[in-house]
């Protein structure tokens, strides 16, 4: 009863900020993602039964706490769901780093749901899947797929149509993201968190929720259409938008650094020198940069440049949940 399965992260861009439902992370609106083929998490399930409760490694170290505390929660799920009661190893390898806004939750996620439900005897289809990945960690739901997905929302109140679906094949269009790397330290306020605080607090959140259906009919239109400009544009505001939230917060808190403030700036001087390039932020200060093939060697040369940059990552859009075999994961 073992298997071993990959994902990627997925950065959105129709962010997904704010919960209906705390338990089930049912969102307040649906989220758009682009899944990167740079960052990703190789995640192997053994369930054994010997053990007397489960273990959980990342990175070769032995992880407690509230981190396998929610492994733990999401396994009882697929526990469940199989109908199997039987504890397991996890051990993660996570080419992301955690909590620092790269998405590592979601990579993380979406590998251990396919794992584990494959090592149980599960056989999901994406969609169920998806549904189930979500309760592990909502933005996970989206790195099911390749490509473009959209996590919906759903209206009903157990999470049953609450699931992600893709927008457009992953190789309909070669789009590309420079993850500038400014800090891979864990954040202060985690994404659950702040999230949480900006819903109960801020006086922005209502007017955030009700632009995202305008924002996301024109970037899918943007993106079949693969207009670089549409969807660079409405990337960019949605981000910006969501960040305000949180100065709207009381009291207000914001995960940005002088230097990804710096780096938005390069950004828009980019575009005014004729080179088209979009940032978009999750909850972190690290900066992602959309851009075209045909401009990557001065979008990484003017983003290196920056003082306090200590990386930039180049990533093609990803592909969905594979699954490895034991010699792979060694």
């Amino acid at each position: 009863m073992k298997a071993t399965a990959k994902a990627h992260t997925n950065i959105a861009l129709i962010k997904y900020w704010g919960k209906r439902n705390e338990e089930l992370i049912l969102p307040t609106n649906n989220s758009l993602s682009i899944t990167l083929d740079g960052f990703h998490t190789i995640t192997n399930v053994s369930f054994k039964e010997e053990l007397t409760n489960d273990v959980f490694y990342l990175n070769d170290s032995l992880v407690q706490g509230e981190q396998a505390d929610r492994v733990t929660k999401f396994l009882n799920l697929v526990r469940d769901l199989a109908g199997r009661y039987v504890f397991a190893e996890v051990k993660s390898v996570n080419a992301v780093p955690t909590a620092a806004g790269f998405a590592s939750s979601a990579s993380g996620f979406a590998a251990l749901a396919a794992a584990s439900t494959k090592a149980v005897g599960l056989n999901l289809s994406d969609e169920q899947l998806s549904r189930l990945t979500r309760q592990g960690s909502g933005s996970a739901c989206r790195s099911i797929y390749g490509g473009f997905a959209e996590w919906q929302k759903g209206e009903k109140e157990d999470g049953s149509d609450s699931f992600a679906v893709p927008v457009v094949a992953k190789d309909h269009w070669d789009i590309r993201v420079a993850a500038v790397v400014l800090s891979s330290k864990m954040k202060k306020v985690s994404s659950r968190a702040g999230m949480k605080h900006t819903v109960e607090t801020s006086p922005f959140f209502k007017g955030w929720v009700e632009s995202i259906p305008a924002d996301l009919e024109a970037i899918k239109e943007g993106i079949r259409e693969r207009d670089f400009t549409k969807v660079g544009e409405i990337a960019e505001a949605n981000c910006l938008k969501m960040h305000a939230t949180t100065l709207g917060a009381s009291p207000p808190f914001t995960y940005w650094l002088d230097t990804t403030v710096t780096v938005m700036q390069t950004v828009k001087q980019l575009r005014d020198s004729g080179i088209p390039a979009y940032f978009t932020i999750d909850a972190g200060p690290n900066v992602k940069v959309l851009y075209l093939p045909e401009y990557e060697a001065q979008i990484k040369q003017a983003l290196q440049s920056i003082q306090g940059v200590t990386d930039v990552k180049l990533s093609r859009v990803g592909q969905g949940i594979t699954y490895l075999g034991d010699e792979d994961f060694a």
